[in-house]
């Protein structure tokens, strides 16, 4: 589904909802933005561009109020690099809930997410409930992939198929299988699990996993542990496991790759409505050897109403080089329609050990501005400054419309 025929399709769904007697009701966003900044992929050129982003849902076109349709989508004009008009569609599709109280059917263009993997997909999805504690889901068609010069993966088709617990208020489960093809050839055939489990009214254990049948290996393991003793207080514990797979019919499907995990620990405090610290320890491992440590310490302030600043500090040492971090951000609330905003970022890196420190800094200042209950306009200016640029800056200027 290209660009090109968003418009007759929306056109038709349009002429679906003027022709009932229904109260329609339409909702959603236009945000016009007007963009400034170096492409990195032309040579660091400068571009501005005119973008315009619309999101919508039609809903109550039927008299049961079961039929739903929902776009989201982007076009934009460059004036300075000869890129022209571009366009995406992100998603466009009608969504008919309860068929016979048991079915909802999905058909269009979708984002679709699964245990097994996830996917863009013009085509269907359909959800079999309220048939005990197990539903079940199946979507299926043509992947879309947005590249450099428009859409891809014309050729590409993708299936899945889940069953979930629901009615469970506090336990969550899904097991799925998700398959991919490429002209015809299976690109991916992917088995996943996800789990979430509240305990004791303190705790909750959750954990998600993806086993490549092709590759015969699991390619993502997560599982973890938050402990809530006090309603400010959070222990959070998590073991992650990646190993990167590819599509059968890629290049880099032939490459050894090594596996990476990492183990994390950090805890969360509010002390009052003033002062919140966070702190946390995370131990990376690349395989070979290789492993990082990575210390993390962040407070949130809040010493007047309408002031709120965040503060954060990393330090990593290790495997390819060391860093050090901070961030620092501030809102300003001017009144009930003006906010303010600023901040920077310092970062100290060193690649490896025959090389020197280098210095990563942005800057950046933000404001909005509530016109009224349902337009604001907003804006942002930063400035990157590292090692390839002396100056980078770029920005943008927001008109957003709720209706």
């Amino acid at each position: 589904m290209g660009f090109k025929r968003v418009v007759p399709m929306f056109l038709c769904m349009w002429l679906l909802t003027a022709v009932n007697g229904w109260a329609v009701e339409i909702h959603g966003r236009s945000s016009t933005q007007f963009l400034s900044f170096n492409n990195e992929l032309l040579n660091d050129q400068r571009q501005i561009e005119l973008a315009q982003y619309l999101r919508f849902s039609i809903t109550n076109i039927d008299k049961a109020g079961k039929f739903s349709i929902y776009g989201y989508g982007r076009g934009s004009q460059d004036f300075t690099n000869g890129e022209g008009v571009n366009g995406r569609l992100y998603y466009l599709y009608g969504e008919y809930r309860d068929l016979f109280n048991k079915v909802d059917l999905k058909i269009g263009r979708q984002f679709v997410n699964f245990a097994a993997g996830s996917a863009l997909v013009d085509g269907a999805q359909a959800d079999l409930k309220n048939i005990g504690p197990v539903a079940f889901s199946v979507f299926g068609g043509r992947n879309v992939i947005f590249g450099l010069n428009g859409e891809t993966g014309e050729t590409n088709a993708v299936l899945g198929l889940a069953a979930y617990l629901t009615g469970f208020s506090k336990t969550d489960a899904e097991v799925s299988w998700y398959r991919k093809w490429d002209q015809g050839d299976v690109a991916r055939d992917i088995v996943g699990a996800t789990f979430k489990q509240y305990l004791l009214n303190n705790l909750k254990v959750y954990g998600n996993a993806r086993y490549d049948l092709v590759a015969e290996t699991f390619n993502e393991l997560l599982g973890g542990v938050k402990y809530y003793p006090l309603s400010n207080l959070i222990f959070t514990a998590e073991y992650y496991q990646s190993y990167p797979t590819f599509d059968t019919t890629s290049i880099y499907s032939v490459f050894a790759v090594n596996r990476y995990n990492e183990g994390v620990f950090r805890i969360d405090y509010t002390f009052n409505d003033l002062f919140s610290v966070n702190v946390g320890y995370n131990r990376q491992g690349y395989g070979d050897g290789g492993a990082a440590n990575v210390y993390h310490i962040g407070a949130g302030l809040h010493p007047i109403e309408p002031l709120r600043v965040n503060v954060e500090y990393d330090n990593r040492t290790g495997y390819y080089g060391n860093t050090n971090g901070v961030i620092v951000d501030a809102l300003f609330d001017i009144n009930t329609k003006s906010q303010i905003g600023a901040g920077f970022t310092y970062d100290v890196y060193q690649r490896d050990a025959l090389t020197g420190d280098e210095i990563a800094r942005r800057y950046w200042l933000a404001g909005k501005y509530k016109l009224c209950k349902n337009m604001a306009v907003s804006g942002r200016i930063q400035d990157d400054v590292n090692a390839r640029f002396t100056t980078n800056v770029s920005g943008r200027l927001v008109f957003d419309y709720d209706f």
